[in-house]
């Protein structure tokens, strides 16, 4: 039995896009959504437009089932970003988004970042 090679796919250039088109990318979804995040994750310190689409895909249904690794999902993935930039606003932003998960995933992001409430939780990317 041989097995298919997988397309041969040109990963987009995502640090030259703007943060509207990281942002459909990750909606959009295919091999790519993680990339367009992390990208959005490194602006948000700088950028709160990059701040408010993290905070809007944090509350998709596709990136809070699409695990970055283990039980973190793309949605937590995004909040600790917006966490990390230690900005108001992100913070502010991560706030909301933490506060539209459910409440289990609530309590097992906490656990995660090892904080017994989000305005605790400073983690670093």
């Amino acid at each position: 039995m041989t097995v298919p090679q997988p397309p041969n796919i040109t990963p987009p250039p995502v640090r030259q896009m703007r943060n509207a088109e990281l942002a459909g990318l990750a909606k959009g979804g295919g091999p790519y959504r993680g990339k367009a995040v992390f990208e959005l994750i490194d602006r948000a310190k700088s950028d709160d437009d990059a701040a408010t689409r993290l905070g809007e895909l944090s509350r998709l249904s596709a990136l809070r089932e699409d695990r970055a690794f283990h039980l973190v999902s793309l949605a937590w993935a995004a909040i600790i970003g917006l966490l990390a930039a230690e900005t108001p606003y992100a913070r502010s932003v991560a706030y909301g988004a933490f506060a539209a998960l459910a409440g289990t995933d609530q309590a097992e992001l906490l656990a995660y970042v090892k904080a017994g409430r989000i305005e605790d939780a400073h983690p670093q990317v």
